[in-house]
């Protein structure tokens, strides 16, 4: 991918390179918490309001993105605009398996201690929690390396859907 291209922080992404659509499959989904299922409600949001997305060889997005989990495989499949398919490709869960794990404990622990606990205390497990979902971002980002770019903040909302797929809570 030629360098001007390339969707670091900071560097706004051409009207093509983003997607207009992310849908979750609702086969994939359990039954999971209001707390879970507004996360999912805002990084969609977020998602489709601003983010770097670009299918590698390709020139044809705007995409469309549907998220869904087969035989431990996040699996992407991506069509353009006009609903013409681009690719599909899985992620092995395993590499995220801990990370998933400990990010529901840490997310756990936050949802109580919001109800509860002492400012201090809840921006303690926030600083917690946000350094795994950020380590899980940068691992989202290595795995879609050479199939898809995509910055820093879209790799954020992404994990946080890939997450909410694995949520059996």
């Amino acid at each position: 991918m030629a360098k001007s291209k390339k969707h670091d922080e900071g560097q706004t992404p051409l009207p093509t390179h983003r997607l207009i659509e992310v849908r979750l499959d609702e086969a994939s989904l359990s039954t999971h918490s209001r707390d879970v299922e507004h996360e999912r409600q805002v990084a969609i949001y977020d998602l489709i309001q601003q983010n770097a997305f670009e299918v590698v060889g390709m020139d044809r997005g705007p995409y469309r993105l549907m998220l869904s989990v087969a035989e431990n495989r996040l699996l992407f499949d991506i069509s353009d605009h006009q609903s013409q398919q681009c690719a599909v490709f899985g992620l092995s869960m395993s590499p995220f398996r801990r990370l998933v794990k400990d990010y529901f404990l840490v997310c756990e622990s936050y949802y109580q201690a919001i109800r509860t606990a002492t400012p201090s205390q809840i921006e303690a497990i926030d600083m917690g929690r946000r350094g795994l979902h950020n380590e899980g971002s940068e691992l989202l980002r290595q795995r879609l390396s050479g199939k898809v770019e995509i910055d820093f903040d879209t790799a954020r909302r992404l994990f946080t859907l890939l997450c909410v797929l694995h949520w059996r809570g």
